[in-house]
């Protein structure tokens, strides 16, 4: 399965990755190319600036009376108008050729990663030796289900204590409680030896009364003094 996946390792590498060289000259190439639409942008705004004053002269020329010269006025603006849509495509046309280079060299640099991390994982797999993971997994399992075995022995009581009915033994506890229940109502009650002269009450006993501190008798004076 991990050889579908990573492949043999007597092939060689698909994908080379991007030289220096190659790099280098792709980026001097969309550079250049930013360097020509920024000239070209620059030739434009000049062109229309003078469509705009050669239409101004056209006006100027036609309120004037002059229209020969009007005229060539607006053929000159055609002109520079034919000229503004040529470098108009032409920009555009640097801005596609410079867009699909920098994909071009995105893209080139995320296969060669992708390749580098394929590779680096096929080194990790052949250190891991895939042909025991199977056998690793098997012991892992063996060894789980022992321990669970040993447990179960372990919750079971064994011996003697695995013997003895538990019900039986509930029986004779309430047999036990039901005889000391007997035995207590068949005790006589108490009878006094002291008794009491004169119908009278033994006395409760007195305790003796804590004496009060100074600061308590200095507190109660100074009550009765205000009290007043």
């Amino acid at each position: 399965m991990f050889k579908k996946l990573f492949g043999s390792a007597d092939k060689g590498p698909t994908v080379k990755p991007p030289s220096a060289s190659s790099a280098t000259t792709t980026i001097n190439a969309i550079q250049d190319m930013g360097d020509k639409e920024e000239s070209l942008e620059k030739r434009k705004e000049l062109l229309e600036k003078r469509i705009d004053a050669e239409l101004q002269k056209a006006r100027e020329y036609n309120k004037a009376g002059k229209k020969p010269q009007a005229l060539m006025c607006l053929k000159k603006k055609k002109l520079l108008e034919q000229e503004v849509g040529n470098l108009e495509n032409m920009i555009m046309r640097l801005i596609e050729q410079r867009n699909m280079l920098e994909a071009q060299r995105t893209t080139v640099e995320v296969v060669s990663s992708m390749h580098t991390a394929a590779k680096v994982a096929k080194s990790n797999m052949k250190e891991m030796n895939i042909d025991k993971v199977d056998e690793v997994l098997d012991e892992i399992n063996e060894t789980n289900e022992q321990m669970q075995q040993i447990n179960e022995v372990f919750a079971n009581p064994t011996g003697l204590g695995a013997m003895l009915d538990e019900d039986e033994l509930l029986g004779e506890l309430e047999e036990l409680e039901a005889l000391d229940l007997d035995a207590e109502l068949l005790e006589p009650a108490p009878v006094p030896k002291t008794k009491v002269e004169g119908g009278k009450m033994p006395s409760a006993p007195t305790a003796a009364v804590p004496k009060k501190t100074a600061e308590e008798l200095e507190l109660e004076a100074l009550q009765a003094e205000m009290a007043m």
